[in-house]
């Protein structure tokens, strides 16, 4: 795959033999150096391309819209931009060399896809300590087979040298800290038939616990709020920093069987309820857990067409079954691409480990180590699902984060919209803190009997 000309001069060597550098190096002082100088504080590059069609990063988007109020939902600060141009299946062709094998498979398979493509904007914003803690901390980082070891920073690896060190950053990206949200989820057949799915997360960073832990990255709780035969199951997760210290530890509540055991399953390839088996349990967020099955290479760093800015996808009044569910796919003009760059990171299974995707491909955005598309192949490498995470700056909380989450199943023609909050009264809390009492295994039954 062709390297974009703004490739990071430090890793270029590594890219263009198509292989992960050692990943062992700890960054050099004058590596640290570059950050916010022709690099963003997270490792970003500061310029614009020579087309002028992806312009610096002066700062992005760091506040709200004057007057807004969070029961608005994020209203869009852009919503005069026109479209510059729509793809389709009559045109990829002309922008295939900036597009992904995904959307390509997308245009082609199903006629009410399309992009329509906007402006680039760099929004991407972070809390100034954010900055200071990457500068900080990342350079005592390192990996230690495929865990991390030396500390926790928001990017562990600005400048990665590695595959994994590049889904490390996307791992632990700044999330507020903590947060507290409602959203709903929508298996769409086929045939354009879909149900709801309520959950509740409760999610708290290490650093917001009143006791933190060694080697905790995070605390996770959910429970589902619909349909009535889901209500009352509770999921809990205790996320380890360093993987290869201490394996994930995770429990359920079954309300029916009225127990709480223990839920080794709830990671890799294993599917989740409510989802229809649509995404992996190891894709929610994009991806989550231990990378170790896969072996990891940057492919490369290119310029892509990528669901970016979506505020048109928080709208409070679009309605989902009026507005937004559509077969085959969401409604396309409600999503908004731009032009950004990407860095292209493959993961190929291991011999002898187990994992229905054979070959998964991640495109990450450089300015916020977000996964944007996963391109996912089956055993026999051959194109199977396409995930598409559109992006908004929430603006409030300093924290750029997913406004849906979509997978595609190229087999069946069915797929998964996820994250909407469009018909939820409740806004979305950012910088939580939490109680380490809460996420023990003995909360659960609480939750699930409320």
């Amino acid at each position: 795959m062709k390297i974009a000309q703004e490739l990071l001069a430090s890793s270029a060597a590594a890219l263009l033999i198509g292989i992960a550098a050692p990943a062992s190096a700890k960054l050099s002082d004058a590596e640290i150096a570059r950050l916010g100088a022709d690099l963003t504080p997270v490792g970003g590059e500061k310029a614009g391309n020579k087309d002028g069609t992806i312009p610096a990063w002066t700062g992005g988007l760091c506040a709200p819209p004057s007057g807004w109020t969070a029961a608005q939902g994020y209203v869009d600060p852009f919503a005069s931009d026109k479209v510059l141009f729509t793809i389709t299946k009559a045109n990829a062709a002309q922008y295939k060399d900036k597009l992904t094998p995904g959307t390509l498979a997308m245009l082609d398979k199903y006629p009410e896809f399309k992009m329509n493509v906007y402006q680039t904007r760099r929004t991407a914003c972070y809390p100034q300590s954010v900055y200071d803690e990457v500068r900080t901390i990342s350079p005592k980082i390192e990996l230690q087979g495929f865990g991390i070891s030396g500390g926790r920073s928001a990017v562990p690896f600005p400048i990665p040298k590695s595959g994994m060190e590049v889904i490390w950053n996307h791992q632990q990206r700044y999330l507020g800290g903590g947060v507290d949200r409602e959203y709903n989820s929508f298996p769409v057949r086929a045939n354009g038939d879909f149900y709801k799915i309520g959950a509740h997360e409760y999610r708290i960073f290490n650093q917001n616990l009143d006791q933190p832990q060694d080697n905790l990255l995070l605390g996770f709780l959910s429970y589902f709020t619909a349909p009535a035969t889901l209500e009352g199951t509770v999921f809990l997760v205790h996320e380890p920093l360093d993987q290869v210290k201490q394996a994930r530890a995770a429990w359920i509540y079954n309300a029916g069987q009225r127990r709480v055991r223990r839920a080794p399953d709830l990671a890799y390839d294993n599917i989740n309820d409510g989802t229809e088996g649509l995404r992996t349990t190891d894709q929610f967020d994009a991806y989550n857990g231990a990378p170790d099955r896969y072996d990891w290479k940057i492919v490369g760093k290119k310029e892509v067409y990528v669901p970016y800015n979506s505020f048109k996808l928080s709208d409070k009044k679009l309605k989902y079954k009026q507005d937004m569910i559509r077969k085959n796919t969401p409604n396309a003009d409600l999503l908004r691409y731009e032009l950004h760059r990407v860095w292209e990171v493959e993961a190929n299974l291991k011999p002898g480990s187990k994992h229905v995707y054979a070959k998964r491909v991640f495109f990450i955005d450089e300015d916020t180590w977000t996964v944007l598309y996963e391109d996912a192949y089956d055993t026999r490498k051959q194109l199977w699902r396409v995930s598409v995470h559109p992006l908004i700056q929430f603006y409030d909380a300093k924290v750029p984060w997913y406004r849906a989450n979509i997978w595609h199943d190229l087999s069946n023609s069915s797929y998964l919209f996820s994250l909407l909050d469009n018909e939820v009264k409740q806004p979305w809390k950012f910088g939580e803190k939490g109680k380490w009492g809460d996420f023990q295994p003995d909360a659960l039954r609480r939750i699930g009997t409320k």
